[in-house]
């Protein structure tokens, strides 16, 4: 039988969703307890609940949703860079250095989820880190191609360009140099898998993987069908991505 997507295994794929449901649940199951441990903002609950037009108990379990989250975003952190480590040639490297390499091609890759995970003023650390990456004398990545992937941009445009943020220390913006690249998640699987729509095909793949694998984890599923069907699946995936 073919695999959903002709760039990744149906198996690799379902490990890599299964490590976001497990962190997932793990989340849920943190966020009640620490809700129950830890002291409450009696007046923060107050003035929330007020605007937000709800009982104290409908924002008790909005702040344990909120708590969960903030699990479930740091397991998306991983996501894309386990996702793409499954594709031919790319894997993870032992060292923390960069967070995907493809010797083949050439190419290695520091890939955040989203734009504002890193802050502006520390965009050269990243930057310095590529440098090293491709430019120290001793790397064994000498001469590679370095990617800055945000996968989530601040627009929903697609660009590959030099990578040369600004360095608060000197006033100047970081040298340009044509093998420091900063792009988009959509042109980075593009880069990677030679498909110019495998984000998207990630995306629409994803609901029925989601629904196996918490069929597994907690004996409970999503209707992936009805997610699919629904007007916001794709709107969702247009309005931050480019098509």
């Amino acid at each position: 039988m073919a695999n959903q997507l002709n760039w990744i295994t149906d198996s690799d794929l379902e490990f890599c969703v299964r490590e976001v449901i497990v962190k997932g649940l793990q989340g849920i199951q943190k966020s009640k307890k620490d809700i129950a441990r830890n002291s409450l903002d009696p007046f923060s609950a107050l003035f929330d609940a007020s605007l937000q037009n709800i009982t104290l108990s409908e924002w008790l379990i909005s702040e344990q949703r909120r708590q969960a989250q903030k699990t479930l975003q740091n397991a998306l952190g991983h996501f894309h860079q386990s996702i793409l480590s499954c594709v031919q040639d790319c894997y993870i490297p032992d060292e923390n250095f960069v967070d995907l390499v493809n010797d083949n091609r050439q190419i290695v890759a520091e890939i955040k989820n989203k734009y504002n995970t890193v802050k502006g003023s520390n965009l050269k650390d990243v930057y310095e880190e590529l440098n090293q990456a491709i430019n120290g004398k001793t790397s064994k990545y000498r001469g590679y191609t370095a990617y800055y992937v945000t996968v989530i941009a601040s627009k929903p445009e697609r660009f590959s360009h030099p990578f040369t943020p600004s360095d608060n220390a000197s006033g100047t913006k970081k040298p340009l140099q044509e093998r420091i690249i900063e792009i988009d998640g959509a042109s980075f699987y593009e880069l990677l898998t030679g498909d110019p729509d495998s984000l998207y095909q990630l995306y629409e793949a994803l609901p029925k993987v989601i629904q196996k694998v918490l069929s597994e984890q907690a004996g409970s599923a999503t209707k992936h069908s009805a997610l699919i069907r629904d007007p916001l699946f794709a709107a969702f995936f247009a309005q931050t991505f480019a098509q």
